[in-house]
C-alpha cells in the first residue's frame, strides 16, 4: 500500500524560533536561502520528528512546497486542497476544497497582504481562487465569486483551452502575475504571460509570448501564427526584483515539440528569458536560449537574482539554468550577458518540411553542470555481457552532441536527457558565500520520429 502524503517537520531538541518562508523560493529573488542557523552540520544527526500532518487525501504529485507566514504553514494536498497548519504543532487551521479535483503537480501558494486585507492564492486546474488567509473563505469580490479562469482573455475560444498552473505565479505590488502550464501539440493555447489585480481579478496586463502583428518577433514566426500556434508559456516560475520593478520569466517549447514544420523560424519568445516591466509588461530585455527548438529544451525552472563579484564591483545578476546543463548569467537591468555567449553551428535537419536553426547561442562560463556528450568509454561496464550489449546498442546510435536534430528511423542521443540539466527544481543562492547550487541530471535518452 503505498504511503499517504504527509508534511513532516524536524526540529531539535531544543527552541526554534520562527522564520518566513513566504513564497515558492523562499523570496521574489527566489534564492532558497535561509540565514536560520540552529541546525548545522554538528547536530542535524539529532532531528526528531516534532510533528506530522496526514493530508488524508490519497496518492498523487502535487510537488508542493508549503510556505510559511506568521507561523502559520499554507500548503496543497494531492487532490489540490489548501491547508493551513499551525507550524509549531501540526494542527489544522482550515482547508479549503473548491469542489474541483485537482490532477498532477501542483507546486506551490501565492501570499499577499496589505494592513488586514491577508490573501492566499491557490490553483486548482484552470482556476485560480483568492482565500482569506484566516479563514480559507474564498474573497466574494475577486474575479467571479472569488476565483479567476485561465482559459479566458486569450483570444481563444475558453471551453477548447487548457491551461493549469504547475507553479504558482508571483508577487508584484498589488499584482498576481502567472504563466501556466499547456499542452506541448496543438491545438495549445499561446502561452501569454499575464497580471491581474490581486484584489479585483481583474486583468491589468499581458505580454504575447507568441508576437501578434506589430510586435517584436512577429517576423520570427510565419504569418499569424498568434493565431492558431501555441505554448512558449512560462511553466516553470518567475523572479522578481522588488526595486527595479523587473519581473522575469523563462518560457517553455512551442507546439508542437519535437517537429516544427508549421513554425519555421526563431519563434521569439518560446525558450526565453524575458525581463518585463513588472507594472506594464512591457518588454525591457529578452534571451532566446533555444532557437526553433526541436528537442524540448526549454527553461525548466524559475531564474534566481544573484549578486556576483566582478573586477572588485558588485553586480546584481540574474541566474538561469538550463536543460542542457547551462548556466546563463546577465546583468538584471540591462541583459547583457557576464560572459560571452558563442554562436555555434549545428547540423541541419533531414526531416521533410523541418528547418533547424543554424546556430544556438553557448555560454563560454561557467562550464556545464551536466555532461555534454555520449562516447563508447563512458558504458556500462557492470558486466562483459552488459559492456557488449551496451555498445551493440550504442553503435546503431547517432550521437554528436547538443542541437542534432532527431531523425526518422534512427535513434538520436540526447545528453542531458529531456529531464536533463536543472530541471523544475531549480537552484539556489547563498549570499554569504556567493556559491549557486544546482541540481544536476545527466542521463542520456534517445529519440527519433516516426
Amino acid at each position: 500500500m503505498p504511503l499517504r502524503p504527509t508534511f513532516l517537520l524536524l526540529v531539535l531538541a531544543c527552541l526554534v524560533h520562527a522564520a518566513d518562508w513566504p513564497a515558492y523560493g523562499g523570496n521574489p529573488e527566489g534564492t532558497r536561502y535561509s540565514p536560520l542557523r540552529q541546525i548545522t552540520r554538528a547536530n542535524v544527526a539529532r532531528l526528531e520528528v516534532a510533528w506530522s500532518y496526514d493530508t488524508a487525501d490519497g496518492a498523487g504529485d502535487p510537488q508542493t512546497q508549503p510556505i510559511v507566514v506568521a507561523g502559520v504553514l499554507y500548503g496543497l494536498t494531492p487532490r489540490h486542497k489548501t491547508i493551513a497548519l499551525d507550524a509549531a504543532t501540526g494542527k489544522l487551521l482550515w482547508q479549503f476544497n473548491s469542489g474541483v479535483t485537482g490532477r498532477g503537480a501542483n507546486r506551490g501558494l501565492v501570499y499577499w497582504a496589505s494592513g488586514t486585507d491577508r490573501r492566499i492564492f491557490t490553483a486548482v486546474q484552470s482556476y485560480v481562487y483568492a482565500l482569506d488567509a484566516s479563514t480559507g473563505k474564498p474573497i466574494p469580490g475577486f474575479g467571479n465569486d472569488g476565483r479567476i479562469d485561465l482559459r479566458e482573455g486569450l483570444g481563444r475560444d475558453p471551453q477548447k483551452q487548457s491551461i493549469v498552473l504547475t507553479t504558482p505565479g508571483i508577487i508584484y505590488k498589488d499584482l498576481l502575475i502567472v504563466g501556466g502550464r499547456t499542452p506541448e501539440a496543438l491545438h495549445a493555447p499561446p502561452g501569454d504571460v499575464r497580471a491581474y489585480d490581486v484584489r479585483t481579478g481583474k486583468l491589468r496586463w499581458s505580454f504575447h509570448t507568441i508576437p501578434h502583428p506589430g510586435e517584436h518577433g512577429y517576423e520570427t514566426w510565419p504569418k499569424d501564427a498568434w493565431t492558431w500556434s501555441g505554448a512558449a508559456n512560462n511553466w516553470a516560475g518567475f523572479a522578481v526584483d522588488q526595486a527595479r520593478g523587473i519581473v522575469y520569466a523563462p518560457t517553455g517549447s512551442a507546439a508542437s515539440d519535437f517537429y516544427g514544420f508549421d513554425r519555421v523560424g526563431d519563434d521569439l519568445f518560446a525558450n526565453t528569458l524575458l525581463a518585463l516591466n513588472a507594472e506594464t509588461g512591457e518588454r525591457i530585455w529578452h534571451f532566446q536560449g533555444v532557437k526553433h527548438d526541436i528537442w524540448d529544451r526549454d527553461f525548466p525552472s524559475p531564474p534566481v537574482l544573484v549578486t556576483v563579484k566582478r573586477n572588485g564591483k558588485s553586480i546584481d545578476a540574474v541566474a538561469q539554468p538550463s536543460k542542457q546543463g547551462f548556466i546563463f548569467l546577465f546583468d538584471r537591468a540591462s541583459g547583457a550577458p557576464l560572459f560571452p555567449i558563442e554562436a555555434r553551428k549545428y547540423p541541419a535537419s533531414t526531416v521533410p518540411g523541418e528547418v533547424a536553426a543554424e546556430t544556438q547561442g553557448l555560454p563560454t562560463k561557467p562550464p556545464p553542470f551536466a555532461r555534454q556528450f555520449l562516447t563508447e568509454d563512458m558504458l556500462s561496464n557492470r558486466t562483459p555481457e552488459i559492456h557488449a550489449w551496451a555498445l551493440q546498442q550504442f553503435r546503431g546510435f547517432r550521437s554528436e552532441g547538443q542541437f542534432v536534430p532527431f531523425g526518422v528511423g534512427q535513434e538520436t542521443v540526447i545528453l542531458p536527457g529531456f529531464d536533463g540539466g536543472a530541471e523544475w527544481g531549480g537552484s539556489a543562492f547563498d549570499p554569504q558565500t556567493g556559491l549557486l547550487y544546482v541540481n544536476a541530471n545527466d542521463i542520456a535518452w534517445t529519440s527519433s520520429l516516426a
